[in-house]
């Protein structure tokens, strides 16, 4: 429940160590983005005039798919079946393209926004492809609009139609390269941000829709006395953004398993930049009609204050979401209630992500959706600082500062994830270049990663590199050191770090592991375990309930004034 958190004394300071480089590779021509299938096998690079797969192990090009005056910036790499791999891209047009790679070989199965009149150009701010393969969803803009729009790819048939070409091509009787027509995509859902609902019956999700609407639009901060003006400006010039995320079913083996298909989503989950609710779609079956793609949001998750960021468990019952009152909000999917409200200690700060701290030696299907075990998370600021949260039901939360906030604007991290396969080790890279790994739980640095003196990390605002936890992997481009930025382009060069090698890293290694306990059983084992969470964390909960109810008032009180001056402005304008 809501803790303030707990304040720990510096450690002194001690000598750190420098963990050894491991392998040098020279990369092509301005690559931009880097990735790795999750079996650690393929690297995926996304460059200048295409694209790129590499072996993981080798270093040595596999297969690539060029295109002149082309420039991929974004790459993501996916396994959909033994053998096959999906790769989505987005170029710096902001056109995305899905790519089969299929028996060394990229095709290109589709184009996403295919531009057939160039006066009305969608562009592509995000693109994501879920980890099986079947779904995607993409962010658009288009004059001015924004909107997500969700996608179902015809698995099946691409890996039969990849089976087939490969089979042609090897098959000296027939025609190498000779046109396959891929079978097109779906346009499952087109999620627009809410408006006004006219002429509803207004029930409680269109009532919540309706208040958030009026809350983000600005009228609100505008007119309550306790809202500065720098957060009144922020809502009424910042361009909308939306965030989403898909979620797979909770419900244990009590659900359809022939419905859902272990490993498929079921719902997505989508924020709009200034909005205050977390709204849950179905993923339904294939529309019929085009008109059919506007959804209606089945659920809708409130809260008292804007939601800045958020990330959801790997199993995806977990939702965490951080407010612009620096909390952190962790809500269960299953019941429907919060696991866990934490308030983040310290001066006025600003979250910019949340992520959380999972165990990735379990499958995504297995991990325990109850909320019985600790779940921690890491939650970096505006302001450079980075915590380390940890909640559950139950249980005080505490909340270690991992970083302060620099003092020196090159010392700001661009980068702060929990690195997968290590124990309550995150990886901090700053504007500086410099790279570390600092342990949560005793906040020292456990080692730098260094570059050679001729390098620095490319983009030190925004750094190239991936993170594999099957071979237990950072890769990193790194760039000459020179005057000239086209010899530094042309000599960028793949660094890559293996943890495991290292005895210095080898004390902190994930080994695999089972959760302390499954809660995929019956529904009265269920419901006695949250009994007895409900029971032991009685205390804590009613200290949550307090603040909760005076931030509601207080927003109730700032709504009613706001609508009061709504009404007011309505029957001057008539």
């Amino acid at each position: 429940m809501l803790g303030a958190g707990k304040e720990y004394a510096k450690p002194e300071p001690v000598h750190v160590p420098f963990l050894e480089l491991t392998d040098v590779a020279q990369l092509p021509e301005n690559t931009n983005c880097l990735t790795c299938t999750a079996d650690g096998r393929f690297l995926g690079l996304a460059h200048t005039q295409g694209l790129s797969v590499w072996c993981a192990s080798s270093f040595t090009l596999v297969a690539e798919w060029l295109q002149p005056q082309l420039e991929l910036i974004f790459i993501q790499m996916i396994r959909m079946a033994e053998t096959t791999s999906l790769l989505g891209t987005v170029d710096d047009m902001g056109v995305a393209r899905v790519f089969g790679f299929h028996s060394d070989t990229v095709h290109l199965l589709s184009v996403i926004n295919a531009m057939e009149d160039v006066t009305v150009r969608s562009i592509f701010l995000t693109f994501d492809l879920h980890e099986s393969g079947h779904y995607g969803a993409a962010s658009v803009s288009c004059n001015g609009v924004l909107w997500l729009e969700v996608y179902q790819f015809p698995v099946e048939q691409w890996l039969k139609e990849l089976e087939t070409v490969s089979s042609q091509n090897k098959d000296e009787n027939v025609t190498k390269g000779s046109g396959m027509k891929w079978s097109p995509f779906t346009l499952m859902m087109k999620i627009s941000p809410p408006t006004l609902p006219t002429g509803k019956p207004l029930d409680f999700l269109t009532h919540c829709l309706t208040v958030d609407i009026i809350r983000s639009s600005g009228l609100h901060k505008e007119q309550s006395s306790f809202s500065s003006d720098a957060a009144t400006t922020k809502n009424t010039h910042e361009s909308p953004s939306c965030t989403q995320h898909f979620l797979l079913p909770c419900d244990g083996p009590t659900g359809d398993s022939k419905a859902n298909p272990a490993g498929l989503p079921v719902a997505v989950a989508v924020w709009w930049s200034g909005s205050t609710s977390l709204l849950q779609y179905l993923l339904q079956k294939t529309p019929k009609n085009k008109s059919d793609v506007a959804p209606v949001p089945e659920m809708l998750w409130p809260n008292a204050k804007e939601i800045l960021c958020s990330a959801v468990s790997r199993c995806t019952c977990l939702i965490a979401l951080g407010l612009e009152d620096a909390t952190v909000y962790i809500w269960n999917r299953q019941s429907g209630s919060p696991v866990s409200v934490v308030l983040v200690p310290g001066e006025t700060i600003a979250f910019s992500r949340i992520q959380f701290v999972d165990n990735w030696s379990v499958p995504a299907q297995d991990c325990d959706i109850i909320g019985t075990e600790p779940v921690g998370m890491l939650v970096s600021c505006k302001n450079g600082a980075v915590y380390m949260v940890t909640a559950g039901l139950g249980m005080r939360s505490s909340t270690i500062q991992l970083f302060e906030r620099p003092k020196d604007s090159r010392d700001l991290p661009t980068v702060a994830i929990p690195v997968p396969f290590l124990q309550a080790v995150s990886l901090i890279m700053q504007r500086s270049g410099k790279m570390f790994l600092t342990e949560a739980i005793s906040r020292e640095i456990v080692c730098y990663l260094t570059l050679p003196t001729s390098h620095q990390t490319a983009s030190l605002y925004n750094p190239i590199y991936t993170i594999n936890a099957e071979r237990r992997a950072l890769f990193i481009r790194g760039d000459q050191e020179t005057s000239d930025l086209l010899d530094s382009l042309n000599q960028s060069q793949l660094f890559v770090f293996y943890f495991s090698q290292s005895d210095i890293i080898k004390p902190h290694i994930d080994c695999p592991r089972q959760p302390a306990a499954f809660h995929h059983g019956t529904l009265e084992e269920i419901c006695n375990i949250y009994l007895e969470q409900r029971a032991q964390s009685v205390e804590e909960r009613n200290k949550a309930l307090e603040q909760t109810w005076d931030k509601m008032q207080e927003t109730a009180s700032a709504l009613q004034h706001a609508h009061r001056s709504h009404k007011h402005h309505k029957n001057v304008n008539k």
